[in-house]
Formats: C-alpha cells, sequence, structure tokens
C-alpha cells in the first residue's frame, strides 16, 4: 500500500474553478447558437427549439435543420465578440494577479470586515467630534484626514486611519517606501494642525513645504546646511531652562546623541561629566548667556564663574554650586575626566553652521517661540545627519521643547487635549532625535491628543536607542504598529508572526490498495482530508514582504494586511507633492 500526503496550496484550489469556466462556455456557445438559430424564425425559416439546450440534441436526431450561411456568420461574429470580450477579461484578470503580493495569501486569516471598523473614517470622525477637534475645512483645497491615513485594508480596499489620540511605531528597512508611503502624506494630510517633522535628509521637507505653506509659515531647523535654509530665525535651547530638572533634561539629549551603541560607557566619568553639562546650561540660562557660554566654561577648568552664577541667583541653586565647586577642587585628572567627557557631549557647539541656529549674536532675528508654535498652524522641519558631526542633540532639544509646550497648551484645554491634535512626524528617529524618554511620554501624548509617529529601519535601531524594555515599552505604547518589510531580525519577525497567529490548513491523503493477485488485478483509491495549525504569516514571508504591502497591527484586535499608498497615488495632494518638488527638490526638472 503507499500513502501520500499533500497540503492545499494556491494552485490546487484552480482546478474546480476550471471545470466551471468549461461549463459556462459550452453554454455561452449554446446559448450564442441558439441566439443565431431564433433569428431564422424573422426571416421564414423553421422555428428554433425551445431552449439552447435542446438545440444540439434537436440538431443530431434531424428534427431541426441549421438555417444555413447567414446564421453561421451571426455565430461567428457572435463568437469573435465573446472572444474579444473574454480577452479584456483575461487580461484584466491576470494583470490583477500580477499586482498581487506573495503575502497577500495571508490576507484571509487576518482581520477584515467589521474588526476593521474603529479604523474607518466615520469612526475617527466621531472621536474627533467628541472630543472638539475642528473639522477639516473644506476650503483648503487639500483633503485633512479626521485622524493619521495608514494605508488600505488588502480584503475589501477599505482606508484606515489612527484617531488623533492613537501614537503610532513603523518598523520599515532601507527603501521600502516609509518617507512616500507614510511620512509625506501623514504630513500632507494633517490640514490646520501644528507639525513637525524630523529627518536626516531633505526629501520629506522639499515635498511638503508647499503643501503646508498654505496653512501657516514654515521652520525649518537645517542645523548643519543639507538643505541651504538660510537662518531667518534663531531658537534659545536655554529659554526655559528654569531649574536643574530642565537643565538635565537638556544635557541628558546631548549625552544620548554622543552615546555609541556599542561603545562601553564609564561609569563615573559620564553621568558626572553630564550632570556638570546641566549645571553649566542652567547657570547660563540664568544669567542670560547664550548656549555656547557652556562650551567655554567646559574649555577651561578652572573657570568659577558658574559657580558664582548659581550661588548668586538664590538658595534653591546652592546645590548645585556645591556640585560646581566639587569639580573644580577634586585631583586634577578626575577634573579632567569630567570636564572632558563634558565637552565631548556639546561637541557640537563648536561648529558654527550649528551655533547660528541657537544664539542671536545681535543679528536682531525673530526667536522660534516654542509656545506660540504649538497654538497655531506653522509646520516646523528639524533636519541633521548622523554620525561623529551630528547635531542630533538640539534636534533632540527641540523636539522635546516643543511637545512640553504642546502639554502646557493641552492641559489648559478642553478634556485635557491639544485643541488641533498637534502631529509629530519623528522620521530617522534613532538617528537624529534619540530622545531617551520618549517611551515613557508615548501613551501620555496619545492622552492628551498629541500624536506622534516614531519611524525606525529596524528594531535594533531603537533597542540601541532605548534599550530593549525601552522599545518593547515603546512597541506596547502605540495604538498603530506597522512593518512595512525589510525586516532582517528573526526575533522581531517571529514575535510578528506570533501576533499574527494561526490557521486550520487543510491537508489531504490519499491511500492506493492493491486489487487481486492475477494480471488484471486492479488497486482502489481512497482520500481522505484533515487539518492541521499552521502559521497565518511565516518569518520568511515577512523578510520577503515587498514594496506596496505592510501588516498593521492595532491595539485592541487582530493584526491585518493593508495596503500601502505612496504620494502619487493620491490624487488629492499628488499634484501639490509635485509642485513642490518641482520647486524645492534641486534634482527637478
Amino acid at each position: 500500500m503507499s500513502s501520500t500526503t499533500k497540503r492545499r496550496g494556491p494552485g490546487d484550489e484552480a482546478g474546480p474553478y476550471v471545470l466551471l469556466g468549461a461549463l459556462l462556455l459550452l453554454v455561452v456557445l449554446g446559448a450564442a447558437a441558439w441566439a443565431a438559430a431564433s433569428l431564422g424564425a424573422a426571416l421564414g425559416d423553421a422555428e428554433a427549439p425551445p431552449g439552447p439546450f435542446a438545440l444540439p440534441f434537436a440538431l443530431a436526431h434531424g428534427t431541426y435543420r441549421w438555417p444555413g450561411a447567414w446564421a453561421t456568420a451571426v455565430l461567428v461574429a457572435e463568437v469573435l465578440v465573446l472572444a474579444v470580450a473574454g480577452g479584456l477579461v483575461a487580461r484584466a484578470v491576470l494583470a490583477a494577479r500580477r499586482r498581487r503580493h506573495r503575502i497577500d495569501a495571508a490576507a484571509p486569516h487576518l482581520a477584515k470586515g467589521r474588526e476593521l471598523d474603529k479604523l474607518t473614517w466615520n469612526t475617527v470622525t466621531q472621536q474627533a467630534d467628541r472630543w472638539g477637534v475642528p473639522a477639516p475645512d473644506p476650503s483648503d483645497g487639500i483633503q485633512a484626514d479626521p485622524g493619521v491615513f495608514i494605508g488600505r485594508s488588502v480584503i475589501g480596499d477599505r482606508p484606515l486611519y489612527g484617531s488623533l489620540e492613537d501614537m503610532h511605531v513603523d518598523v520599515w528597512g532601507p527603501r521600502t517606501g516609509k518617507t512616500t508611503r507614510r511620512a509625506i502624506p501623514a504630513v500632507c494630510r494633517a490640514g490646520r494642525r501644528p507639525v513637525y517633522v524630523t529627518s536626516n535628509k531633505r526629501d520629506v521637507v522639499d515635498a511638503t513645504r508647499g503643501v503646508r505653506a498654505q496653512f501657516g509659515r514654515i521652520f525649518v531647523f537645517d542645523l548643519q546646511g543639507l538643505i541651504g535654509e538660510a537662518v531667518s530665525w534663531w531658537w534659545n535651547p536655554l529659554g526655559h531652562i528654569e531649574d536643574v530638572a530642565a537643565a538635565r533634561r537638556l544635557a541628558s539629549h546631548f549625552a544620548s546623541d554622543r552615546r555609541k551603541p556599542t561603545a562601553t560607557t564609564d561609569a563615573y566619568f559620564e553621568p558626572a561629566g553630564q550632570d556638570l553639562l546641566a549645571y553649566f546650561f542652567l547657570a547660563a540660562a540664568l544669567d542670560k548667556r547664550p548656549i555656547t557660554q557652556a562650551y567655554r566654561w567646559l574649555s577651561n577648568s578652572r573657570d568659577g564663574e558658574p559657580e558664582r552664577i548659581l550661588r548668586a541667583a538664590g538658595p534653591e541653586f546652592l546645590l548645585p554650586a556645591d556640585a560646581v565647586k566639587s569639580v573644580l577642587n577634586a585631583p586634577e585628572k578626575q577634573r579632567g575626566g569630567i570636564y572632558g567627557t563634558a565637552l565631548q557631549m556639546a561637541s557640537c557647539l563648536v561648529d558654527p553652521k550649528v551655533t547660528r541656529w541657537v544664539t542671536d549674536n545681535g543679528r536682531g532675528l525673530p526667536e522660534f517661540d516654542p509656545d506660540a508654535y504649538v497654538a497655531g498652524t506653522d509646520t516646523l522641519y528639524m533636519i541633521s545627519r548622523e554620525g561623529t558631526d551630528s547635531a542630533g542633540a538640539l534636534v533632540t532639544a527641540l523636539t522635546v521643547a516643543v511637545c512640553e509646550a504642546g502639554e502646557r497648551l493641552a492641559s489648559g484645554s478642553p478634556h485635557g487635549r491639544h485643541p488641533a491634535a498637534m502631529l509629530g512626524v519623528l522620521d530617522e528617529a534613532a538617528n537624529v532625535c534619540r530622545w531617551a524618554d520618549l517611551p515613557d511620554k508615548y501613551s501620555h501624548y496619545g492622552s492628551r491628543g498629541m500624536p506622534v509617529m516614531t519611524i525606525l529601519q529596524s528594531w535594533e535601531q531603537g533597542v540601541e536607542v532605548w534599550g530593549e524594555h525601552g522599545m518593547a515599552k515603546l512597541w506596547g505604547s502605540a495604538n498603530i504598529r506597522v512593518y512595512g518589510g525589510g525586516g532582517a531580525s528573526p526575533n522581531f519577525l517571529g514575535n510578528l508572526s506570533k501576533m499574527a497567529g494561526g490557521f486550520e490548513a487543510p491537508t489531504f491523503s490519499t491511500s492506493r490498495q492493491p486489487g487481486g493477485n492475477g494480471p488484471f488485478g486492479f488497486s482502489t483509491r481512497s482520500n481522505s482530508q484533515s487539518s492541521r495549525e499552521d502559521e497565518i504569516v511565516s518569518v520568511s514571508d515577512l523578510g520577503g514582504v515587498s514594496p506596496g504591502r505592510a501588516l498593521l497591527v492595532p491595539s485592541g484586535s487582530r493584526p491585518t494586511l493593508i495596503r500601502t499608498v505612496p504620494w502619487w497615488e493620491q490624487p488629492h495632494i499628488a499634484p501639490a507633492v509635485s509642485a513642490s518638488l518641482a520647486k524645492y527638490d534641486p534634482g527637478a526638472i
């Protein structure tokens, strides 16, 4: 006896459809022949049989005679028309099959239909109305969303949105379309909301600044001249430094930006250097000095001016003054190590291309006010490259300043939420906005109506900045999690596969039993069907996700497969984005 077992695949399901197609073809041809024969009655020929199925039997038995050449010509014309129509249908079907992605086979087993109702336009519009967020203004010319557009469901082609309290985390590998399919549409479709964006290159700025200019002023924080933006304003990082806690937060951004992912940190000198930098920031702020003054003090380990400023500022600053004094009185090697560590953290303040954005120097330029910005409809772009000369610390500092201003506005607004739902798009967050406290802030900003989209190239990028626990906290605090392909981490992809779950895969078995012993013995064959638990999407499926597909993992429901939509396939923003690129992109023709 022999036996084979086979799991049903996509090709196995085609057999019944081929048979049905053949039967349908016979029916259509029979109907066409009967229609041609029926015309004979109008020309004086015998009546055709009473139906298409009776025609072949009548012709075979001689009870009916085919009308002649004219009927044949009509039948040929009908067949030609049907052939052309069938060819067009087949072409459309084949084109649709070519557009299908390998992972699309998983879509029927993932969330669909009513499971996605909470992500629809109507639902997020109702939520925005409940929180008092103004409806999009139709006169703006660009359709604004009541939430944040994510993509379209593969099953049903429904547009899906995150609400104005949903926080997003995106993991998209390099060159998978995260900017064209997520960042640019989110910025363009934000309408009359303040929007802030981080990036390490100019593409998102060039594509969206022309669109956003119709809603308010454009601020480009081009710290290293990556775009060539003229300095028409400046921002004082010390403007809201009034106590030790604020100064320490600012110093932590400089420490995080300079901390290399694989470097071993010194348990004494790094925290001591960070504290010293914080106290110097505090002294400069209290004495109304620019942020570069802190670097000047660090360059002279014998300068006692910071201590004197702190001591004279009031009793609440005596302990920071004592801390500075203790470093000044430390042994030379110890003092040199602390000062040297702090100098490395603040090294970006040496570059005049950077400092021109954070110091006035008597130029009389307008100062950027985070509180005024969050109450308006302006757009802020913050650009810096990663690496040894990164100015990411200042990008992070300005991002935090804007978010803290948004919190202050939300605290005094109805429902404790930002009245316009300020949107943050942190593209290349792990490279240029290494905000150590971001995982702790995520769920809080959602409750404040300040949605943030953090876009990473890999899970490991996040781990380098926030650690394994911090990255897991960021992912867990998000309501909208999108994996856009390009992943190479077996652990991350394995966890996604587990979140997608499994399904009962049909398995077919065929058994053959030999018949009699003689030369004419026959064998018998029996078929049986069973099922087994199988994963909906495997690690290899997720690793091979191609541009145009993404796995969406919303909180409170099962994952679903979505079709991501690039900006050029979104008719209501494509012309405006094209015009912006034509105006600002140096490579535009």
